[in-house]
């Protein structure tokens, strides 16, 4: 008989400290008032407290809250999605607008389902965004849209401010831990995005803590590196449910430092690195990074 997984006992550097003051209470408000989904309640995400209490910040998710994929790391719904809401764009723009925010984050869910991806209404909302709030710079992090690059095409013409899109594992890892999308397919797609606009910095995430060797991140990093992206975020996996992917090693701080480091000396512009680091985490600080890393090419 197999041996049952030992459970790995979460670290005290991972314990996070509850924020729910009045600007945390008014935006989960305006959220819900609005119909508009985030990725940091659906996704579990362990900053939700900081970046919407003391930051003010937050990852809008457009086109639904069900995913057509089911990547094993997600605590994102999955099924068959709902029609898509043509209104959404405007009202992700009102919502940015106000809470007079300086940078925004625009993901979404994966609509396979749709011939564009979901590219359309994706464009639309950077450009909603943009006209009410001319001064807001916008990061979109979209799906790899099934590697079809007329939809990335259209993503790209609204020119957002930084194209994220997460390699999330390392290449051996990824077909246990990713859905649909491959680790080839996300480079391809990271490079093409930097050919389409070359003044549009790319950016990427990788999790770590899944069973990939020391040796496999940095040949992640090498990999980003040769198809030209621009910004590098390294996190700690966390288990969000029971059904979900177990974690198989916690990495101390001091660890996530060293990958900084080596994320640098690789040629990466910016690279946010440690246990809370998510793929949107402390993003309005890396536009200067973003700026920087265009202003240098």
């Amino acid at each position: 008989m197999a041996k049952k997984e030992e459970h790995i006992r979460k670290p005290e550097w991972l314990k996070i400290k509850l924020n729910t003051n009045d600007n945390y209470k008014g935006l989960k408000k305006m959220m819900r008032e609005k119909k508009l989904h985030t990725v940091c309640e659906e996704a579990r995400c362990p900053n939700i407290h900081e970046c919407w209490a003391v930051r003010k910040t937050a990852t809008f998710m457009i086109l639904g809250d069900v995913c057509t994929r089911a990547c094993r790391f997600c605590a994102v719904k999955t099924g068959l999605p709902t029609e898509l809401d043509l209104q959404e764009p405007e009202r992700v723009a009102e919502s940015v607008e106000q809470m007079g925010l300086k940078h925004v984050v625009i993901t979404a869910v994966a609509r396979d389902d749709l011939k564009d991806g979901g590219a359309t209404v994706f464009a639309e909302t950077v450009r909603a965004i943009r006209k009410r709030n001319p001064f807001c710079s916008i990061e979109v992090l979209p799906s790899d849209m099934m590697g079809v690059y007329e939809n990335l095409e259209t993503l790209m013409d609204a020119k957002p401010d930084i194209m994220n899109h997460n390699i999330e594992t390392v290449k051996r890892l990824t077909p246990r831990v990713r859905a649909r999308a491959t680790y080839d397919r996300t480079l391809e797609f990271l490079r093409r995005a930097k050919e389409m606009n070359a003044n549009i910095p790319t950016k990427s995430s990788i999790m770590i803590g899944l069973g990939e060797t020391w040796e496999e991140i940095i040949a992640t990093f090498d990999d980003l590196r040769a198809n030209n992206v621009d910004i590098v975020t390294v996190g700690q996996y966390l288990q969000p449910t029971k059904k979900h992917l177990k974690v198989q090693k916690y990495y101390h701080p001091d660890e996530f430092a060293e990958l900084r480091k080596i994320a640098l000396s690789k040629g990466f512009k910016h690279c946010e690195a440690g246990p809370l680091v998510r793929s949107s985490y402390h993003a309005d600080e890396q536009v200067n990074a973003a700026n920087k890393a265009v202003q240098s090419n």
